[in-house]
C-alpha cells in the first residue's frame, strides 16, 4: 500500500442519506427496513452495518426537486460535479467525482452496467435518461471494481427506474413548461416543454409498467455568443419509452423483463478556439438507444440467486460543418454491448454471508467518419470476471466487508482488484466510525485499442482509494452530521500523444502517479416537523494533470419548509469555486489555459397538492439573481429561468 495512502487517518462518514445493511428477518422496524441500499454488496444491508459511503436520493426527495434534470440533481451531491448541467440542454456532460473523469464513473441502471462501446472512454450519456422515469438513485463514491468491474474507479451511480405498484391498474400523467434564456438575453417565453404518461399494475402473479416521455427545448445557443451578435437557438428533443414485465410463479421465483427505446436529437456548436465563430445551424447530432434484458431471481432457505442480463445498442450520428472544406462532414458510430451477471448470496448464519458471482461482458463497435473507418470484425473484446464478497456483522458493533475480483480480458489478460471495508457502531452512543481501502481498474476502450490512433500495448488504468470517517446523530436525532476524508491515486492513466517530428499520434499510458484528496461533509438539522435545513461541503485537491474543471471548494445549502401536508417550499444555494480550463487557440495554434471565475446560484421551488396523492402543481425559478457565469470556456449558461408543471396520479 502506498505510504501516502497509509498516512490518511482522517475520520470518515456514512452519509445521512446512506442506507446499508444486512437484510435480516430480525429487523422489525419499518424505518430500518426503509433505510436500505444495495450498492456495496448487491443485496440489502441495514444502515448501521455498512462499511461504505453511499448517498441515496429517494422518490420523495426527487419529488421535491421537480423540474430539475437528472444531471442537476446529481450535481448537488457532496463530492460530485456534473459539468454542463447549467448549460444548454444538448451540452455534453462531464462527471467529476472526487477528481475523477467520465471514464472513472460507472453508471448502472437497475443494477446493470451501461456503457457506449463506441465512445472513446466507454462512458454513458446521462442525457438519454429522463428524471421522470427514475424511482431512486444511489451514489457510491470510491473504487468499486470488486463488485462492478471496469470503470468503477471514482464512483458508481446506480439509477433505479420506476416499476409496477400494488394496484391492478394505476397511472400517471405529467407536464411542464418553462423558459430557456441566458442572463444577458432575457426572453421569458416558454421554450422548454416536457410531458409524459405511464401505466402500471399488478394482476395476480403478473405485474407491468409502461411509460412514454418527451422533451422539447430551444431558446439559447450552445456556444457563448456576444450580446450584440445574432445567434442560432440550438434545439434539443428527446423521446423515451420503457416497458417492464414481471411474473412471480412462486414466492421463491420471480422473472422480470424490460425493454426501452430512447432517442435524442440536438443541435450543437463547434469547438471554441478564440478565433472562428463556432455558432452554426449545420451541426446536428442524433443518438438512439435500444436496451432489453431478463432478470430472474430465486430465493431459497439460506440465500438468493440473481441473474442480470442485458443487450444494448447505441447509434450516434453527427453532421458537422467543416470550415476547411466548407462542407458538412458525416460521422456514424454504432455499438453493441452484452452484459450477463450471475451472482448468489449464501447466509452461513445471521452474522456472515457471502456473495459469489461471475460477470460476462461483450463490447463491439464500428464507425465511419471522414477520417477513418473502424470495422466491427476487428473492434471487439470480452471480459469474464469471477468475484467474491464476504460480509460479517457482529453482535457487538463491528462489521467487515471484504471482496476480490479477477478481470480476465480477451486482449490483455488478468487483473486482480480487492477491497476491505471495516466499520464500528457504538450502541451506547449515536456514533459510527468507518474506513475502507479499495482498488479499481479501467480497461482501454475499443476506440483506444482499434482506431487509427489505437494501441494494443495499452494496459489498464489502476486506481486505489482510501477513506475514513464518522457519522453522529444528536439532539434526539434532529441533528445529523458526518465527515469523510478520501485519498485516491491513479496510475497508468490513458493519454494521447503526438510526435512533434512525424506528427504520428496514438493513445498511451502516462507514466507516474496522480493523486486526488479531499474532505466531504454533510449536515442536516430539523428545526421542527415543518422546517429542515440540509447542507454539504466538498474540498477537493488534485494534482495538475487532473485539475481541469474541478472546483477546489463546492457547497450546497437547502432550506425546506412544509407548513401543511399539501404545501412545500424550498430555497437552494450552490457555490462553485473557480476552476481551471483550457482551449486550443486557432490564432496562435497553442493550448491556452484559463481560470473560470467562481459562481453562486440561488434556486427556489414551490409545490402544492390540489388533491392529496392525486394531483399536484409546482413552480420553480432557477438562478434567481440572474448571475452571469461560465461553466466551460466558450459555452453559454442559463440565466434566470422559470418553470411550472403538474403531476396527476390516477
Amino acid at each position: 500500500m502506498n505510504n501516502k495512502i497509509v498516512r490518511i487517518s482522517a475520520l470518515c462518514v456514512l452519509m445521512t442519506t446512506c442506507a446499508l445493511a444486512q437484510q435480516k428477518e430480525t429487523i422489525s422496524s419499518s424505518n430500518e427496513l426503509n433505510e436500505v441500499v444495495i450498492s456495496d454488496s448487491k443485496f440489502a444491508l441495514a444502515k448501521e452495518k455498512s462499511g461504505k459511503v453511499i448517498v441515496k436520493i429517494t422518490a420523495a426527495e426527487l419529488e421535491k426537486k421537480s423540474g430539475q434534470s437528472l444531471a442537476t440533481v446529481l450535481s448537488s451531491v457532496a463530492g460530485m460535479e456534473i459539468n454542463g448541467n447549467q448549460s444548454s440542454a444538448g451540452k455534453n456532460l462531464g462527471y467529476y467525482i472526487r477528481g475523477g473523469r467520465n471514464r472513472q464513473t460507472l453508471i448502472l441502471i437497475d443494477g446493470i452496467p451501461v456503457t457506449d462501446a463506441s465512445g472513446i472512454n466507454l462512458e454513458y450519456d446521462l442525457r438519454l435518461i429522463p428524471v421522470d422515469q427514475v424511482e431512486s438513485i444511489e451514489i457510491m463514491k470510491g473504487a468499486a471494481s470488486t463488485l462492478y468491474g471496469s470503470g468503477a474507479a471514482a464512483g458508481v451511480i446506480n439509477i433505479t427506474l420506476k416499476k409496477a405498484g400494488k394496484k391492478a391498474i394505476a397511472g400517471n400523467a405529467h407536464m411542464s413548461m418553462g423558459t430557456q434564456t441566458t442572463a444577458d438575453r432575457t426572453n421569458y417565453r416558454p421554450q422548454d416543454f416536457n410531458q409524459g404518461l405511464s401505466v402500471n399494475g399488478k394482476l395476480d402473479k403478473f405485474n407491468y409498467y409502461a411509460s412514454l416521455n418527451s422533451t422539447e427545448t430551444t431558446g439559447i445557443s450552445e456556444a457563448a455568443v456576444p450580446e450584440s451578435a445574432k445567434f442560432e437557438a440550438d434545439r434539443f428533443s428527446r423521446i423515451n419509452s420503457l416497458v417492464k414485465l414481471g411474473f412471480t410463479p412462486t414466492k421463491k421465483l420471480s422473472l422480470d423483463f424490460f425493454a426501452n427505446y430512447d432517442k435524442l436529437k440536438n443541435d450543437f456548436d463547434g469547438t471554441f478556439d478564440n478565433f472562428s465563430d463556432p455558432d452554426t445551424n449545420l451541426n446536428v447530432s442524433t443518438s438512439e438507444q435500444f436496451r432489453f434484458g431478463f432478470s430472474p431471481k430465486y430465493k431459497y432457505n439460506k440465500g438468493e440467486f440473481n441473474l442480470n442480463s442485458s443487450f444494448n445498442t447505441i447509434e450516434r450520428n453527427y453532421d458537422t460543418f467543416s470550415s476547411y472544406s466548407n462542407s458538412v462532414d458525416v460521422s456514424d458510430y454504432k455499438s453493441r454491448s452484452v452484459n450477463i451477471d450471475a451472482f448468489n448470496k449464501y447466509e452461513f448464519n445471521k452474522q456472515v454471508f457471502v456473495v459469489v458471482g461471475t460477470q460476462f461482458q461483450f463490447q463491439e463497435m464500428d464507425s465511419k467518419t471522414t477520417y477513418d473507418v473502424i470495422a466491427a470484425e476487428t473492434a471487439k473484446f470480452n471480459t469474464i470476471d469471477p468475484y467474491l464478497t464476504a460480509v460479517y456483522n457482529s453482535d457487538f458493533g463491528f462489521n467487515l466487508n471484504v471482496g476480490v475480483r479477477d478481470n480476465i480480458h480477451s486482449v490483455y489478460g488478468d487483473h486482480l482488484v480487492y477491497n476491505v471495508n471495516p466499520s464500528f457502531s457504538f450502541s451506547e452512543l449515536p456514533l459510527k466510525i468507518l474506513a475502507s481501502y479499495s482498488t479499481a481498474y479501467i480497461t482501454p476502450s475499443l476506440y483506444q485499442l482499434y482506431s487509427p490512433y489505437g494501441n494494443l500495448d495499452l494496459t489498464p488504468e489502476e486506481n486505489s482509494t482510501v477513506e475514513a470517517g464518522f457519522e453522529v446523530a444528536l439532539l434526539d436525532k434532529k441533528l445529523a452530521f458526518n465527515v469523510v476524508a478520501f485519498h485516491r491515486e491513479e496510475k497508468n492513466s490513458f493519454g494521447f500523444y503526438t510526435d512533434p517530428t512525424t506528427y504520428a499520434s496514438s493513445y498511451i499510458n502516462i507514466e507516474g502517479n496522480n493523486n486526488a484528496k479531499g474532505v466531504e461533509t454533510m449536515v442536516s438539522y430539523e428545526f421542527s416537523k415543518e422546517l429542515k435545513v440540509n447542507a454539504n461541503y466538498t474540498f477537493t485537491q488534485v494534482e495538475e494533470p487532473l485539475s481541469r474543471l474541478i472546483p477546489k471548494h463546492k457547497g450546497n445549502v437547502s432550506l425546506e419548509y412544509q407548513p401543511t401536508e399539501s404545501t412545500f417550499f424550498s430555497v437552494n444555494y450552490q457555490y462553485v469555486d473557480q476552476r481551471k480550463d483550457a482551449f486550443f487557440d486557432g490564432g496562435t495554434y497553442a493550448t491556452t489555459p484559463v481560470i473560470l471565475d467562481a459562481y453562486q446560484l440561488f434556486n427556489g421551488t414551490a409545490k402544492y397538492d390540489l388533491i392529496k396523492n392525486r394531483m399536484s402543481v409546482f413552480a420553480t425559478v432557477n438562478n434567481i439573481l440572474n448571475e452571469e457565469f461560465v461553466e466551460t470556456v466558450g459555452y453559454s449558461t442559463r440565466g434566470r429561468n422559470f418553470k411550472i408543471g403538474f403531476n396527476l396520479n390516477f
